[in-house]
C-alpha cells in the first residue's frame, strides 16, 4: 500500500563501454607505476649487475655496510677485499654497492 513496486530497468546498450570506462583509471594506474616505479628499478639493477660482472683484480670498492677496500680475489659469487695492510675478508660480489676512483684508499 505505501510501498510501491521497484522494477528493474534494462540498459540501453552501453553495457560494454561503461565497463570499459570502469577499467579506464586502473589500466592507467598501472601505466603510471610502471613507468615511474617499476621500469627504473629495473635499470638500477641492470647497471649494478653490470659493474658487479666488471669488477677487476686491483680495484677499490665500498660496499653496502660502508667497508671500503682493494679487491685481491675474485670468485664466482664471493670476492676478497683488503681492506687494511695483510687484513682480507670475503664477502659477497652483490654486497658492493660501488667502485672508487682509483687512488681514494691510501
Amino acid at each position: 500500500m505505501f510501498i510501491s513496486s521497484a522494477y528493474a530497468q534494462t540498459a540501453a546498450g552501453g553495457d560494454m563501454q561503461s565497463s570499459l570506462m570502469s577499467m579506464l583509471p586502473l589500466v592507467l594506474m598501472f601505466v603510471v607505476l610502471y613507468f615511474v616505479m617499476i621500469r627504473p628499478q629495473m635499470k638500477r639493477q641492470k647497471e649494478h649487475r653490470a659493474m658487479i660482472d666488471a669488477l677487476a683484480k686491483g680495484d677499490e670498492v665500498a660496499t653496502s655496510g660502508g667497508v671500503i677496500g682493494k679487491v685481491t680475489k675474485l670468485g664466482d659469487g664471493y670476492l676478497g677485499l683488503e681492506i687494511a695492510n695483510g687484513v682480507e675478508v670475503q664477502l659477497q660480489r652483490s654486497a658492493v654497492v660501488q667502485v672508487l676512483p682509483k687512488g681514494s684508499i691510501k
